[in-house]
């Protein structure tokens, strides 16, 4: 059974993950690793969620303050060895239900296109592709989602 846990970039199980993260996508980005780095720093995420099968951290996410009424998705990941059994997925959708309850309206994300996993991920779950924001507006390899997320009506 997987258990999600609530926390921030302080937890080590997090910081693990992201380590692993970083690794995968220096060899996946290449050369264009380190302008992705830049953006990708977690000393500011107070938001942070580790998947956990058996007291084993196998996935991670997060998300981010991107405008008054926006989180951004940072820092998706799950073991290799554990993939393609929903994790990303639920990780997901808690992220977007944390989000909802700090009343923020929409989620949006960077993935690159050298991440077809991760593309699929999104289309999965209800992410739209948008222009590319901010700094990843003239990026070649960027691809960028947004889902706008369903308010709970009492």
């Amino acid at each position: 059974m997987i258990q999600y846990i609530r926390t921030n970039a302080e937890n080590e199980d997090f910081r693990t993950l992201v380590s692993a993260l970083d690794a995968d996508l220096s060899l996946r980005d290449g050369s264009d690793h380190s302008f992705y780095d830049q953006f990708n720093k977690i000393d500011k995420i107070k938001y942070a969620m580790v998947a956990y099968e058996h007291q084993t951290p196998v996935g991670c996410g997060a998300i981010k303050e991107y405008a008054q009424d926006t989180m951004e998705v940072k820092r998706m990941y799950v073991l290799p060895d554990r993939r393609g059994q929903g994790i990303a997925s639920s990780i997901l959708k808690a992220l977007e239900q944390w989000a909802g309850e700090l009343n923020y309206k929409k989620c949006l994300l960077e993935t690159g296109k050298r991440q077809p996993e991760a593309i699929e991920l999104y289309k999965k779950n209800g992410y739209q592709i948008i222009p590319n924001f901010g700094q990843y507006e003239n990026v070649e390899n960027s691809v960028c989602f947004e889902k706008i997320l369903h308010s709970k009506k009492n």
